[in-house]
């Protein structure tokens, strides 16, 4: 169920540097309380318990139809407010801005869940209405040259069509765009109409990126070109490796593994 995803996503909700942006309420060293993330197992029906000082958020599954989040303050002083019956909407602003926030940072952890669904339709095979469409493999060179193409008609208002995609496609190889199969780039353009990355503009032989076919087509092009290749020449094992922060990092425990079994090996 998503709530136990939810709960999964957020065990660390309990730290101080968490508690204090959901509370809005600076945590250091000498606040008291405990800062913990406590899971509540009531039968099958679990709770997610948030505790700061004398004030505690539960969150469960109202008689299993809806989600729901109870703020419970039961000292006023711990947010600098007195006792007063004047001082209720003041109170009850602070624990609305408590539940509003502490359902933001799961539903930002949650986000994570639908991206993983967003990347599989698009890494995956695809069918549509009896029509099948091979996956588009993150890092496959010709899915990474579709997609740094399409960047290149993404402020295009008239769309692109086989023969201006064919042109482009054609030079990052370096090879002459009349010897570029047009069948091949219809199975392309089929493709990624299937996947969802663009769509026929109705009554012409023209397509357009969907909005979240820019989305992907940008993402999947500069992460491969900007992250993924530079970033792994710099951890690959090389008789001169790449000084950096990444490299340091990634050694690191090749060095303290090495240093162990050196120590194993001595007191054998």
């Amino acid at each position: 169920m998503s709530f136990e995803e939810v709960i999964r996503e957020n065990l660390d909700i309990g730290r101080p540097g968490q508690v204090q942006l959901i509370f809005d309420r600076r945590v250091t060293a000498r606040t008291p309380g405990r800062f913990r993330t406590r899971v509540i197992t009531d039968g099958v029906v679990p709770s997610l318990h948030v505790d700061y000082k004398n004030t505690r958020i539960k969150q469960y599954h109202k008689e299993g139809r809806a989600l729901r989040t109870e703020t419970t303050i039961n000292n006023t002083r711990d947010f600098g407010i007195g006792k007063l019956l004047k001082n209720l909407p003041a109170l009850r602003q602070i624990g609305f801005q408590a539940n509003r926030r502490l359902l933001d940072v799961q539903r930002i952890s949650h986000d994570c869940a639908i991206g993983e669904d967003a990347f599989d339709k698009v890494v995956r095979p695809a069918e549509v209405e009896g029509q099948r469409a091979s996956a588009l493999r993150f890092g496959d060179k010709r899915v990474q040259a579709l997609f740094a193409v399409l960047v290149v008609f993404s402020l295009q208002l008239r769309g692109f069509n086989n023969r201006e995609m064919r042109v482009l496609l054609a030079q990052l190889p370096g090879l002459d765009p009349a010897e570029y199969p047009i069948g091949r780039m219809t199975c392309d353009l089929r493709r990624l109409r299937l996947h969802g990355i663009i769509e026929r503009i109705p009554r012409s032989h023209r397509y357009q990126l969907t909005a979240d076919g820019l989305r992907i087509a940008l993402f999947f092009s500069r992460t491969c070109a900007r992250l993924l290749r530079p970033k792994l020449a710099e951890i690959m094992p090389r008789p001169e490796p790449i000084p950096s922060a990444l490299r340091i990092a990634f050694d690191r425990p090749n060095t303290v593994i090495d240093a162990c079994c050196e120590e194993e090996q001595l007191a054998a």
